[in-house]
Formats: structure tokens, C-alpha cells, sequence
């Protein structure tokens, strides 16, 4: 069985059709469903501390890989001078470190608090074991696999394209170590189980919400619980 064909070729595909025809069935039949669910009401410290470092780090480090996709060139010029490269690649490294920082912020919070644990769901977990498995693979490949900045342009920009196009090209990846490989599996499952999640409300600010019905919330309390002047 190839397994390359199955996981880099095939998977790709069934992920970003069941993304998207889930997605689109949320938003039309189930908006209100399309939420970030925050929890910031039961607890706030350790969510401010976990997610401003987490949240940042993940799209600055999401802006870099978009970087290299769309502008491979200017990227290789970019890197043409060591101490350019020697400052990207530390730039990427920590912005890794603190994005993982505030994840594990975030993973203790949801596991120590009692308040928070009681909304927390079988996919909230899933989603940040599979966060945790992309941020650290992703500073294991930085540190074990150096100058990424520079050989991500040579194989994995062309290997997205063919994706694109409809011709992936697995001549890119069957070759790279198993690291690599785990880190961008990792990426393909997140994007199938993204519809699933609180996380798909990403793609719909602010545009869902131009279009969703008005949310009414009513603040509802039991008779007799009033507190009374003595």
C-alpha cells in the first residue's frame, strides 16, 4: 500500500471538500452553531495569558508560510544575505515558542479549571491535541531541519501548486524525513476536523454575521432569587 499516495495525495482533497460542504451546511442551516464559544466569563487570567501569545504567534507564523507559498522569489532573494537568513529563521523559531507557550496556557487552563471543564467537549480536546502536535512538530522541523525559509520554497511551495492544479506532485514529498511529513499531515486532519469546531467561526468573521438573523439573549432567573434589602 502507498501510503505517500493515501496521506499526501488523496487525503488532501477529501479533507478540503469535506471542509468546505460542512462548512456551508453550518452556515446556512445551523449559523448559530458558528460560535467561538469563548469561556472568558469563567476564567480570564490564564485565557489572557495563553491566548494573546498563542493567537499571535500562530498568525504571524501563518503570514510566513503564506509568504513562501504565493512569493517563493522574493523569499530567496530575502534570504540571499546569511544574517537575513540567520534572522528569519530565528524570527520563525520564536514566534514557535511563544505561540507553544501560550498553547500550553491554554491546555492547562481547560484541564485545571472545574468551571471551564464543564463546557469543554471531546472536540475541544481533539483540536488542541492536534494544535499541540502542529506547534511542536513545527519547532522540532525549525530546529532539527534548519533554514526552512529557504528549502520550503524549493519543495513545498511546488507540492501545494500541484495540489492546486490537480497533479500533486509526491516526487517532493515522499523523500522529506518523517518530521516533516508528520507536521503536514497534522495540517490536512486540522482542515477536516475545522468544520466540526469552534474553529470554523475563523472563516466567517465578519461576513457571517453581516447576514445572521439577530441573536436575542434573555437574562433569565429563577423566582424567589432576588436578593431582598434586610
Amino acid at each position: 500500500m502507498n501510503w505517500n499516495l493515501i496521506l499526501f495525495s488523496i487525503f488532501p482533497y477529501t479533507a478540503l471538500i469535506i471542509a468546505v460542504v460542512v462548512g456551508i451546511y453550518r452556515s446556512l442551516y445551523r449559523p448559530f452553531s458558528i460560535s467561538s464559544l469563548s469561556s472568558q466569563l469563567l476564567e480570564n487570567k490564564q485565557l489572557y495569558w495563553g491566548s494573546i501569545p498563542f493567537h499571535w504567534g500562530i498568525v504571524l507564523i501563518l503570514l510566513m508560510h503564506l509568504l513562501a507559498i504565493f512569493f517563493p522569489r522574493s523569499l530567496l532573494l530575502w534570504n540571499a544575505q546569511p544574517l537575513r537568513l540567520y534572522l528569519l529563521e530565528f524570527t520563525g523559531l520564536a514566534l514557535g515558542v511563544w505561540s507553544l507557550a501560550g498553547l500550553v496556557v491554554l491546555v492547562w487552563r481547560r484541564l485545571s479549571q472545574p468551571r471551564v471543564q464543564a463546557v469543554t467537549s471531546f472536540m475541544d480536546i481533539l483540536v488542541l491535541v492536534l494544535l499541540l502536535v502542529s506547534v511542536i512538530s513545527g519547532v522540532i522541523v525549525a530546529t532539527a531541519y534548519r533554514f526552512g525559509s529557504y528549502w520550503f520554497s524549493g519543495i513545498f511551495t511546488p507540492y501545494l501548486l500541484s495540489l492546486l492544479v490537480l497533479q500533486p506532485r509526491l516526487d517532493l514529498i515522499t523523500p522529506v524525513p518523517v518530521m516533516i511529513k508528520l507536521h503536514v499531515l497534522n495540517f490536512f486532519i486540522l482542515l477536516l476536523i475545522l468544520p466540526f469546531s469552534r474553529l470554523v467561526h475563523i472563516f466567517t468573521y465578519p461576513f457571517g454575521y453581516l447576514i445572521r438573523p439577530w441573536q436575542i439573549v434573555i437574562w433569565y432567573r429563577k423566582r424567589g432569587s432576588e436578593s431582598r434589602p434586610s
